[in-house]
């Protein structure tokens, strides 16, 4: 697995971690945005630990998140989420990436606004689906037409998703470019404004 990146500027790393301070750097989007690959090489970048909401959603329940909305659907399903997301963003600092559907349910949402700064990645309906077609295990896609499906949820999901602190264009770029403009963005959203402080 080549999923080691080439160094990113220690100095963005250095002033976007003490911007982060102790909170949370939670990674939001459509499935197939990169939450997961960028979220993991971010917290690399930054020395603080990684976690994927959805791997510790099947962790705890000892099943798939597929066979979990199979058996107990959407709504169940979202339930348990809000409880583990809850639990994983309790302390910090951490990278979280979520399921794209976490910061759509307003429960989930409240306890990711409150865990910590929140980065959407937002891609374009072509990008999305080149990255999703290859595999079948996005149940929400289990439909007749999965890319008209992927679409109807980006134009449902995509005004939610932009309440989101931070926004960073999710393309086919190198990953290192990515993590780079995550920590850029971390970096200026202390320079707009510092959420919890008060300037002086």
């Amino acid at each position: 697995m080549n999923d080691v990146i080439e160094p990113v500027s220690a100095t963005l790393a250095e002033r976007a971690k003490l911007v982060l301070g102790k909170r949370n750097l939670v990674f939001i989007g459509l499935m197939g945005a990169g939450k997961s690959a960028i979220g993991r090489l971010t917290a690399q970048a930054l020395g603080i630990p990684f976690v994927d909401s959805d791997h510790e959603i099947e962790r705890v329940s000892r099943m798939t998140i597929s066979d979990l909305f199979a058996r107990y659907g959407e709504d169940e399903f979202r339930a348990l989420e809000t409880r583990v997301l809850k639990r994983l963003l309790r302390s910090g600092p951490r990278v979280v990436s979520t399921g794209g559907g976490a910061y759509i349910n307003e429960r989930s949402r409240r306890q990711i606004r409150k865990g910590g700064l929140t980065i959407w990645l937002n891609a374009e309906l072509d990008v999305l689906w080149e990255r999703v077609n290859k595999r079948d295990t996005r149940p929400l896609l289990k439909t007749e037409n999965p890319r008209q499906t992927l679409e109807n949820l980006m134009n449902a999901r995509y005004p939610i998703y932009a309440e989101a602190d931070l926004t960073v264009l999710s393309r086919d770029v190198r990953k290192e470019t990515m993590v780079e403009e995550v920590l850029a963005a971390v970096i200026e959203c202390q320079q707009k404004k510092t959420p919890g402080q008060e300037k002086p």
